[in-house]
């Protein structure tokens, strides 16, 4: 999953601010395959990242790059964790932390290294698996609450007592479209089995896991309908979290994957657009077996096209035209190098994408620890340069 930061974000709260309402109109014209003024823009930043960006652009310390570079969009995540409990803190010291969180997992986060590592998962057998019993997805302390939560908590940063929901989405309201997220099955046996354990008891135990992905499919569904309820009509659209691949391909056989997996993403997309709500789905890996049913199940726009998995966002509209949207799929590695020439190159090649609408400039991840706050200061502004319709790419046109 991407990582994304909200501190610094404004606190007033009410109505939209007319530049809201004109970065909101961009990205549904864009989601449409329209042409708007210019390329909508935004991305997901490692903290590690802003910390950086802060120091060498010498900004002040609640900074905020949504609000610095007036980015066009945010995502927000509820709790999401199977059992709503405070951490359980079994190790901590000056360099990190060990914490048993919501998913019954233990994560040990050293605050040197940019990512935690998922070191056990309580539910360890397929039996604790079939036999598991959740807290109700739909306890208002998910939206109403503050509290622990593993994906807010535990990523590059480490927070405990992450703020209630519908605070952060009410104080980013005004300001900036917003978001709603819930993550589907995959997602969920990532951070409650392990991807070993899953790839394994899927090859052992079809008919059983197929149950138990039903078992849980349909309770993320009713955990995405009560956060959109909650949203009370301040969701601009949904993200549906879901990793199902590597760098090669998916996890599981596609076969399996359209048997199981994804008839929960189809019926969360359906709901969310039910409510008017566009949907954008990240997925990490190289999912060109099953690209063509995210078209069939109406997904808006795919995120994040991993290039470093073998995605090209050109290819793929040349393959695909204008049958989905695509967001991301901006070489993070490029942008490390630090190289400008190189960077031009791939941002530029990239916003050919953009012919038509149905493209949103992003990493093709997120914005880590080892981008340069001037280089993402550059992309920013190449991409406000180039970006602008109608699109003059010069010599890196390409016909898509």
């Amino acid at each position: 999953m991407g990582m994304f930061d909200t501190t610094g974000r404004p606190a007033n709260q009410g109505a939209r601010k007319p530049g809201t309402l004109e970065k909101l109109a961009r990205l549904n014209q864009a989601l449409r395959h329209e042409e708007p003024d210019r390329v909508p823009v935004s991305d997901f930043f490692w903290g590690g990242f802003l910390d950086r960006w802060r120091r060498e652009l010498d900004l002040p310390p609640d900074a905020n790059p949504y609000f610095h570079y007036d980015l066009d969009w945010i995502v927000t995540v509820p709790n999401m964790d199977p059992w709503i409990q405070p951490f359980e803190t079994l190790e901590e010291t000056s360099e990190g932390v060990a914490v048993r969180t919501g998913f019954h997992a233990v994560m040990r986060k050293h605050f040197a290294h940019p990512m935690p590592e998922m070191c056990a998962w309580e539910t360890d057998t397929i039996e604790k698996l079939e036999r598991a019993e959740f807290s109700s997805p739909r306890n208002q302390r998910r939206f109403f609450a503050a509290g622990d939560n593993q994906i807010a908590g535990v990523g590059d940063g480490f927070q405990r007592n992450s703020p209630a929901w519908i605070d952060t989405v009410r104080s980013l309201h005004p300001d900036i479209p917003v978001y709603g997220s819930v993550i589907e099955v995959s997602e969920c046996l990532t951070r409650l089995i392990g991807q070993v354990n899953t790839m394994m008891w899927i090859g052992e135990y079809p008919d059983r896991m197929g149950a138990v992905i039903n078992r849980i499919g349909a309770y993320y569904l009713e955990m995405a309908k009560a956060e959109i309820e909650a949203g009370a009509g301040l969701l601009d659209g949904m993200v549906i979290w879901g990793d199902v691949a590597y760098k090669k391909t998916t996890f599981m056989s596609p076969a399996y994957w359209r048997k199981y997996f994804r008839p929960w993403v189809a019926q969360i997309t359906a709901h969310a657009h039910a409510h008017g709500l566009p949907v954008i789905y990240h997925g990490c890996g190289n999912v060109k077996a099953i690209f063509q049913d995210y078209i069939d199940i109406g997904i808006d726009a795919y995120n994040p096209l991993e290039a470093k998995a073998g995605m090209d966002v050109l290819d793929l509209r040349r393959q695909f035209g204008h049958r989905i949207g695509f967001c991301g799929n901006s070489d993070i590695q490029v942008w490390e190098t630090g190289d400008r020439e190189a960077i031009r190159r791939e941002v530029i090649r990239k916003l050919n994408a953009a012919k038509g609408g149905g493209f949103i400039f992003q990493s093709d991840h997120s914005v880590t620890s080892a981008v340069s706050g001037y280089m993402y200061d550059y992309i920013v502004k190449l991409v406000r340069e180039f970006g602008r319709y109608p699109l003059r790419l010069g010599e890196f046109d390409e016909a898509v």
